[in-house]
């Protein structure tokens, strides 16, 4: 009876496991919001759109500026904050490609500048409080290796808010984390912030 259950057990394991691997990207591309089609805005910072994107993982085609730089895939994260950066800020950096949690290098100290992104780089507990048009870096997840970026909308000495593009199945563009000084040093309050990054 116990070798019986246990069995079953495994097989029950096996089918479920086979099956979230299935349904996982079948999920990540399915349009759980139907308030919003795809490409429709669903929010802005400082002029600047945040688009509806459908499924987390659905991609449509490249965004390239009129002269000829590369925003990323519309509209995953990427694209938002890259846009933000040279819509807004007058920004462009020299490299235009990666994936979210690429654009914190993990080689650098904190207040160092990062040459790929052409910003300053500061690390989650940091001696420089995180400020308003701060590009936001997540690590990734299980269930989704590429990481996550977004802009900074607001601080105060307790949180800051964030605005994002393809936060997840339901489109939420506006999250707040609370931030705590600690011995003189900032923390973004999410195990998965790596850190900031700042135009000077």
């Amino acid at each position: 009876m116990l070798k019986l259950k246990k069995k079953y057990l495994i097989y029950t394991l096996t089918v479920l496991l086979i099956l979230s691997f299935v349904a996982i990207p079948f999920l990540k591309k399915f349009n759980f919001n139907n308030k919003y089609t795809i490409g429709q805005t669903m929010d802005s910072l400082n002029g600047v759109h945040v688009y509806f994107n459908g499924g987390v993982d659905n991609v449509l085609d490249r965004s390239i500026t009129k002269d000829g730089y590369n925003l990323g895939l519309k509209y995953q994260c990427v694209e938002f904050v890259k846009r933000y950066y040279y819509e807004y800020l007058h920004h462009k950096m020299p490299d235009s490609y990666g994936h979210a949690k690429d654009y914190f290098d993990k080689t650098l100290t904190d207040g160092q500048k990062n040459e790929k992104r052409n910003l300053t780089q500061y690390t989650n507990l940091s001696k420089t409080k995180p400020q308003i048009s701060d590009l936001i870096i997540f690590s990734g997840t299980l269930f989704n290796r590429f990481g996550h970026v977004a802009i900074i909308s607001n601080v105060s000495d307790s949180e800051v808010e964030i605005i994002q593009q393809n936060s997840g199945p339901f489109g939420k563009t506006r999250e707040k984390f609370s931030v705590k000084n600690i011995n003189g040093k900032w923390a973004i309050n999410n195990k998965r912030v790596l850190g900031w990054l700042r135009k000077d």
